[in-house]
């Protein structure tokens, strides 16, 4: 069985592909704070774009995931029908933020509970990252070693046999 929902795995590396933009290379600091400080600006007045990965972006750096056993448990599946549990999993040490997720998650609770959850897994990959979800890492050809493979296999070499005529003999 999965450990988290698909979606949820999309969303994670979207978000982790998006503060590496804002981030840029070399890494800004100041553009990324800049960025949070606009959304969050965005978010307190009450402004909801409903994209899950602007709000995980927004929230990211100043949530503490209190029971990470559950919130893993949540992202089994990506849509719930009682969103506003992941409510209680989570908490912000300053009052502001704390005050602005409760509102999210009283105004808008399906998205509150899906940005906290990517923001939780994008926190803590050893939880739920396996090779079903690892992306894919390229060998490094060093050039010294020759392929082991001389030729094409048996199997290979039967794939371009001219195809034969059932009716000849």
């Amino acid at each position: 069985m999965k450990r988290i929902d698909d979606e949820f795995a999309f969303q994670v590396r979207e978000l982790a592909d998006q503060i590496a933009g804002i981030l840029g290379d070399p890494p800004n600091q100041k553009n990324y704070d800049m960025m949070v400080k606009a959304l969050l600006a965005e978010y307190t007045k009450k402004v909801i774009v409903e994209d899950v990965n602007l709000l995980s972006f927004a929230l990211v750096d100043h949530l503490q995931f209190n029971r990470p056993k559950a919130l893993l448990t949540a992202a089994k599946k990506f849509d719930s029908a009682n969103p506003s549990s992941v409510a209680v999993m989570v908490s912000c040490a300053s009052a502001d933020y704390a005050a602005l997720l409760a509102d999210l998650f009283q105004g808008h609770p399906d998205l509150a509970r899906q940005a906290v959850i990517v923001a939780f897994l994008h926190k803590n990959p050893a939880l739920w990252l396996t090779q079903e979800y690892a992306p894919e890492e390229e060998e490094e050809d060093d050039g010294d070693e020759q392929d082991e493979d001389e030729g094409p296999t048996e199997h290979m070499s039967d794939m371009f046999d001219e195809a034969q005529d059932p009716h000849e003999h």
